[in-house]
């Protein structure tokens, strides 16, 4: 992790929403600097913003006001297309449902973004090989995800993510839905791809699993930035999800 390198920014970010009569305030002005290479994790209860926040960075959602500058770009600021190809090229992601093509297999999943792109689907088909060998699934490439497990299927969605070589991940929620056991797993293999490729991880999650290979925890509660920390400095209590919650 580079402190000198940031490569995402957000500045006094604030998003609303109408609900019928009722105005909500999701975020209230939000800044945080995220450093190239890290792990960082966003953490807090169902409600807290940290959803909200996360769709903001990966250009899913506009924010009400303020800015987010993407890789020294002021991300909002840029076309359509732009943003677009952003999304494609630069940022991977990773979504708790996992979102796989159920009548695709799993090499043909992982492929799709490269020939979305544009590259050749043979090419495409090599290295969707050679990435879900990387995260433990060679020897599942032709089934669907109807034959796939939980994990099996999580494991594919963060080998898409990798496709197009991204300089961040977005993982919102990557063990919500997935046993004690397996969940762990993926935390460690999301770190490995980290440390290895020196991507920069980004988690929205409440799994207090999560704390224990981030770099650093942004503590998300009613739309607000509480506290910043670095790993070392987190205290978990022993009813372990208070810290979280």
């Amino acid at each position: 992790m580079s402190r000198e390198n940031t490569i995402v920014r957000v500045f006094d970010v604030t998003r609303r929403y109408r609900l019928g009569e009722e105005i909500v305030w999701a975020l209230h002005g939000i800044s945080l600097d995220i450093f190239e290479g890290e792990y960082l994790s966003i953490m807090g209860p169902s409600g807290s913003g940290k959803s909200t926040l996360f769709n903001m960075i990966g250009a899913l959602d506009i924010p009400t006001t303020g800015k987010i500058e993407f890789m020294s770009e002021d991300l909002f600021a840029l076309p359509e297309d732009k943003q677009a190809w952003i999304r494609c090229n630069k940022i991977g992601y990773i979504f708790q449902t996992y979102n796989l093509v159920m009548v695709m297999t799993a090499l043909e999943n992982v492929a799709l973004p490269m020939i979305l792109r544009g590259e050749p689907k043979a090419q495409a088909h090599q290295r969707a090989t050679e990435i879900l060998e990387r995260v433990g699934l060679g020897h599942r490439t032709d089934h669907l995800p109807s034959q796939l497990s939980g994990g099996q299927m999580q494991r594919v969605a963060i080998a898409r993510a990798l496709a197009n070589s991204p300089s961040v991940i977005l993982a919102d929620e990557p063990t919500g839905n997935l046993d004690s056991k397996t969940g762990e797993e993926i935390i460690l293999l999301l770190k490995r791809l980290q440390e290895e490729q020196g991507v920069t991880v980004i988690t929205a999650t409440h799994d207090v699993k999560m704390l224990s290979i981030s770099d650093r925890i942004a503590w998300i509660r009613d739309g607000k930035l509480e506290r910043l920390e670095a790993r070392e400095d987190v205290k978990i209590s022993t009813g372990g999800m208070s810290d979280a919650e």
